[in-house]
């Protein structure tokens, strides 16, 4: 009874969209492996393993594994109590506190793993679900990371209290740049810097800009996503916290990209850009960052989420 899951990283809030819509990038990922057992256990390979938890009560994919593991517990009864434990093995491919989704990640793989090790086929709704549980104990209380790494795409969360998505169309020759510099920041941090309240005319905007740039995606309108992919809530916050980023930005936007922001929490910066312009945007970017360390990738929107391997 075991069954290993991949799940691709995401850039979180894509810009205004704070909390409510994620996309998800094919190439990196994290891979989780469920084994049920007699013996419990948290093994952490690859990519920051040093820094992730192994302690099954703080680890984002154990958490969510052993929610999921209640949340089907009516489809147990063939299996006896004392073999319901999960030996569960992470390959890390996302760095921690990068701002690409890492800990839901491995809290989607941790779930969906766990369902199919037991032989069970579960609802997107139901791993989101215990995804979330291990998410809570990272991060925080949200799905814009969780949902596109369960479904793919852009993905909008309408809804946590209950689950309600919506997969959304993606352009499919957009894609995204990304530049990852080599400081870490933490999510709540970044959440605790972000006011509670906020005036209403930059709430409207807020608002427009998020629902605009949902229509540049469906319509793949270029011009649209540049005037769209305007964050005024938690960017000019984050911003200080990432080296260089002002720079970085204007380099994308100078280069062709149709937009550019902080991937979730950062310090990941994020380009939305075409086959076109995408080599262009990347070099441009990596040049802007100069004296810092950092990672820089282009990838294709992952059309397909977490899924068996």
């Amino acid at each position: 009874m075991k069954a290993t899951v991949f799940a691709p990283g995401s850039v979180g809030n894509v810009g205004p969209g704070f909390d409510v819509l994620g996309l998800a990038i094919d190439g990196l990922g994290d891979r989780v492996t469920v084994e049920v057992t007699k013996e419990a256990a948290v093994i952490v390979r690859g990519r920051d393993a040093e820094l992730v938890p192994t302690d099954p009560s703080r680890n984002a994919a154990a958490v969510a594994a052993n929610a999921m593991m209640k949340y089907v517990e009516p489809a147990l009864s063939r299996i006896e109590p004392p073999e319901r434990r999960l030996y569960i093995s992470i390959d890390k491919g996302l760095p921690v506190s990068a701002g690409l989704g890492g800990s839901a990640a491995s809290s989607v793989a941790g779930a969906l793993a766990a369902a199919l090790a037991l032989g069970l086929d579960p609802r997107p709704e139901e791993i989101m679900s215990a995804a979330l549980e291990g998410e809570i104990a990272v991060s925080g209380r949200h799905l814009d990371n969780i949902a596109p790494i369960t479904l793919g795409g852009l993905v909008l969360a309408r809804s946590i209290d209950p689950i309600d998505v919506v997969a959304l169309p993606v352009p499919q020759r957009w894609s995204v740049a990304l530049i990852t510099p080599r400081v870490r920041i933490e999510t709540k941090q970044a959440r605790a810097i972000l006011p509670q309240q906020w005036d209403r005319s930059s709430w409207i905007q807020q608002m427009a800009n998020t629902a605009a740039l949902i229509a540049a995606f469906s319509s793949g309108d270029r011009a649209l996503a540049r005037r769209a992919l305007d964050d005024r809530y938690a960017e000019p916050r984050r911003a200080r916290l990432i080296p260089h980023f002002e720079d970085v930005k204007r380099a994308a936007l100078d280069a062709g990209a149709f937009g550019c922001s902080i991937s979730g929490s950062g310090p990941t910066i994020f380009a939305i850009v075409d086959d076109e312009v995408g080599p262009r945007c990347l070099e441009a970017m990596r040049g802007a960052m100069r004296d810092i360390a950092f990672e820089a990738r282009l990838a294709a929107i992952a059309r397909q989420g977490a899924h068996a391997v």
